[in-house]
């Protein structure tokens, strides 16, 4: 068995969800993955599910290789995250039918009503480009190799549908924070 870290929340991460909840849930995805698009949906319904259980943490991992324009989706979700809106971001870009070239980046930051010049500067300058690419160091030190990739309070969660095992480990952790 391949020893890997552990994901550690640290100060500059993307979190939903209560800081106290018993179960802490993070995910390395690409905004322009299907799976990742797929994977938002189920975050979402079990965030409904366990509103007071769990705390989300989004992480940065673009595998630009499959993905040109997961990078510059990345950046956008950043950009618009240093104008207090990620999750909005989050969400618009993770819908099953977005595209992420710059046109529709700046659409989505003019819908959420974001200062243009600035998140166009930051989007284009790639200003985020450093964050991004610690996330993914990160993600590689914790044995990411594909996305999305989950870990529920530590455990990475594999499979070629992580979702179910997701909710599995997520119910088993909210019974172990029931039961103590």
């Amino acid at each position: 068995m391949e020893n890997f870290a552990e994901p550690e929340i640290a100060a500059d991460d993307h979190v939903l969800g209560s800081a106290g909840a018993p179960v802490t849930v993070v995910e390395y995805g690409d905004y322009e993955c299907p799976f990742c698009r797929g994977a938002a949906r189920d975050v979402r319904r079990m965030l409904d599910l366990y509103p007071d259980s769990i705390l989300f943490v989004f992480r940065n991992f673009p595998i630009t290789q499959l993905h040109p324009h997961a990078e510059q989706a990345a950046e956008a979700a950043e950009a618009a995250a240093a104008q207090g809106r990620f999750w909005e971001m989050y969400e618009l870009l993770l819908q099953p039918s977005s595209r992420l070239d710059l046109d529709s980046l700046l659409s989505h930051a003019r819908d959420l009503s974001l200062d243009l010049d600035r998140f166009r500067r930051e989007v284009t300058g790639r200003a985020y480009a450093a964050k991004i690419e610690s996330d993914v160091r990160e993600g590689v030190r914790n044995g990411v190799n594909a996305t999305p990739k989950f870990y529920v309070d530590g455990e990475r969660i594999d499979g070629k549908f992580p979702l179910e095992g997701l909710e599995d480990a997520i119910r088993a952790g909210v019974r172990a924070a029931d039961a103590g």
